[in-house]
């Protein structure tokens, strides 16, 4: 009830108001900064001005004679390890036939038939590690970084952190809660 009292007063003779704002004079604008126009052509800004602007051929032509040549001494370093992280021959990777592949063609995408040494495909992953999860005695990082031609130190932090198909059941916080049964 109060908001329709509030309304009627916040409305009442609205127009009027309106018309009243409208007609009032509008405020002028501020009045803009004073420039000083160009100095006339005898003056020594515009000698200096026009110096600026002008080319200088014996200054242009001793840019033209410099060359520079530089290194990223990060780059060097790295050039200069003794592992490369692919091995390439010419300018083709190294590759490696796929050990496993999904039968079909999952999604319609065309089917690889090889992939650069170092890498793998989601399927070899998934098998790798589901591998690793089922026998850890048989599937070691030595073996699976071995039969995947991959780096020994990115097997064993793909299978440290990368861990796929976890469950965890959590118990219900009831005695009276039903759940599922594990079988």
């Amino acid at each position: 009830m109060g908001a329709r009292v509030v309304r009627m007063f916040r409305n009442f003779n609205l127009e009027n108001r309106v018309h009243r704002e409208l007609s009032k004079e509008k405020p002028l604008a501020a009045p803009r900064h004073a420039v000083k126009s160009p100095a006339s052509g005898g003056s020594s800004e515009a000698v200096e001005a026009d110096s600026l602007n002008k080319k200088n051929d014996p200054l242009l032509s001793l840019l033209r004679s410099v060359y520079v040549e530089s290194t990223d001494p990060a780059a060097a370093a790295a050039a200069s390890a003794e592992v490369p992280k692919e091995v390439t021959v010419g300018n083709e990777v190294e590759r490696r036939p796929l050990k496993f592949s999904l039968p079909g063609g999952p999604y319609g995408l065309v089917e690889l038939t090889d992939v650069p040494k170092g890498k793998l495909t989601i399927t070899e992953a998934l098998k790798a590690m589901g591998g690793h999860q089922r026998e850890p005695q048989t599937w070691t990082p030595e073996k699976i970084a071995q039969e995947y031609s991959l780096d020994l130190k990115d097997t064993k932090a793909l299978l440290e952190f990368f861990i796929p198909f976890q469950v965890h059941i959590i118990p219900p916080k009831t005695d009276g809660a039903k759940q599922i049964k594990a079988s």
